[in-house]
């Protein structure tokens, strides 16, 4: 009997206990619990808290497109790996090209020649697919693999020699109508910096985006030559070298600029009635050889082709 109530209350005793404990515990868990929403609360009412900026830059990051997460650390070890074995020359080659072509303010030259490598590297992984593949004999596999390593490495600067062309062609083609505007304006009255303001607004071209940066420089401090010589150096168009070279002569002579834009306006005028009679000049001899590789083909089969027939018969 003693030992049952003795059992009795050592049962009593330790559920008591047990339920003091469990009090205890979940009070502490509701403790932690609204001390954790209220540290939560304060991470996301404060500006300036780390963790709520690694969240956001976290988001920012997975916001981005795959290729710019990505590629673009890739790319950005290539291009520091590339410029620290690129010879200067080269650098300053390409850096001129990106000048001429209007590129220079977005592209890098390390860009350009990176992008060399990987063609060259990806011509050469074709090459190796090709001789492992078997389709063709050791001597084309090794032939063909050279011919795509250099078609990778000469692509970027095949393309950003393409660009040249085609920005010095819209240059001549509007340096006329901008030396117009030039002179007119300055004839009414204006200065050579707000004709040149002037055309910025008036015109959207190649020429136009040249002199509105050759403002700029003008702005920051440049003077009225150096800024036109830096015109002159990054366009390296004949036609616009000797009209900047005639406007700094003016300029340091004392001449009136508007003579002299008229002046160098109807010789560029002269000059594209020049340029567009060689380029029709041209028109046959370019226009000959689809004439001969495509088309005369196609017409000696539709002609000969049924007197073959017939001779084939006949013999």
């Amino acid at each position: 009997m003693v030992d049952g109530s003795i059992v009795i209350g050592a049962t009593v005793a330790v559920a008591g206990v047990g339920a003091i404990a469990a009090g205890l515990a979940s009070g502490g868990a509701e403790r932690r619990g609204s001390s954790a929403a209220a540290y939560l609360h304060s991470l996301e009412g404060s500006e300036h808290g780390d963790l709520a900026e690694e969240m956001d830059d976290f988001s920012r990051k997975l916001s981005q497109p795959f290729l710019d997460r990505i590629l673009s650390p890739a790319v950005a070890k290539l291009v520091a790996t590339v410029s620290s074995v690129t010879p200067s020359d080269h650098r300053v080659r390409v850096r001129t090209k990106l000048a001429q072509a209007g590129l220079d303010l977005r592209r890098r030259p390390e860009e350009i020649i990176a992008a060399q490598v990987a063609g060259a590297v990806i011509g050469l992984l074709l090459g190796i697919a090709v001789i492992v593949s078997g389709s063709f004999s050791p001597g084309l596999g090794i032939l063909a693999t050279a011919l795509l390593v250099a078609l990778g490495g000469f692509a970027p600067m095949a393309w950003l020699s393409r660009k040249v062309d085609e920005r010095m062609q819209a240059i001549r083609a509007d340096l006329p109508d901008t030396l117009d505007l030039l002179a007119i304006s300055v004839e009414a009255g204006v200065g050579l910096e707000g004709a040149m303001a002037v055309v910025t607004e008036r015109f959207d071209s190649p020429l136009a985006d040249e002199i509105g940066r050759t403002l700029q420089e003008m702005g920051l401090g440049l003077t009225r030559r150096d800024a036109l010589s830096n015109l002159k150096q990054r366009s390296q168009v004949p036609e616009l070298s000797s009209f900047v070279q005639a406007l700094i002569q003016a300029d340091a002579l004392g001449m009136p600029l508007g003579r002299v834009l008229k002046v160098q306006a109807g010789e560029m005028r002269t000059k594209r009635r020049q340029w567009a009679r060689e380029r029709a000049a041209k028109l046959p001899v370019k226009i000959l050889f689809p004439l001969v590789l495509c088309i005369f083909p196609a017409v000696m089969v539709v002609v000969i082709g049924p007197a073959i027939s017939q001779l084939k018969g006949a013999f």
